[in-house]
């Protein structure tokens, strides 16, 4: 009635799905992902998207961050780096510092470091500990 166009049970927003990494779960290393990505476990590693990253209440990144656009309400040591427009919300504590078109803080946000607004060069290197490490050995 209201889909005139039949899919035969595949939805048309496939391109547009979000990854969850749920409370409870710990990741080790570097996550990357072309769509929305939710963070409510733990990573420790950078977190790489094209899209919009979520770290929602119970989510932790030890890592750097680097997305289209971010909304934190979690916990972040390290530096963040969006496109758009970057969200810290509620209890949101970052300890790293911050390069965003816009930035948006609630009053009870904690963020420590410095923070750079403007437009963000899109092409942005992270190295991991890995990549540092076999720099200097070389």
């Amino acid at each position: 009635m209201f889909n005139k166009e039949k899919t035969n049970g595949i939805s048309d927003k496939i391109g547009n799905s979000a990854t969850l990494i749920s409370e409870g779960t710990n990741l080790q290393g570097d996550v990357k992902s072309e769509n929305d990505l939710r963070i409510d476990g733990t990573i420790h590693g950078n977190v790489i998207s094209s899209a919009k990253v979520v770290i929602g209440p119970t989510g932790y990144v030890e890592g750097n961050i680097h997305g289209k656009q971010a909304d934190i309400t979690g916990k972040v040591n390290g530096n963040i780096t969006v496109m758009e427009v970057l969200q810290l919300r509620g209890e949101s504590n970052v300890q790293g510092n911050i390069h965003a078109a816009t930035l948006q803080i609630d009053p009870t946000a904690i963020f420590n470091g410095q923070c750079q607004m403007g437009a963000v060069p899109a092409s942005v290197v992270v190295m991991s500990t890995v990549d540092e490490q076999t720099a200097e050995a070389k």
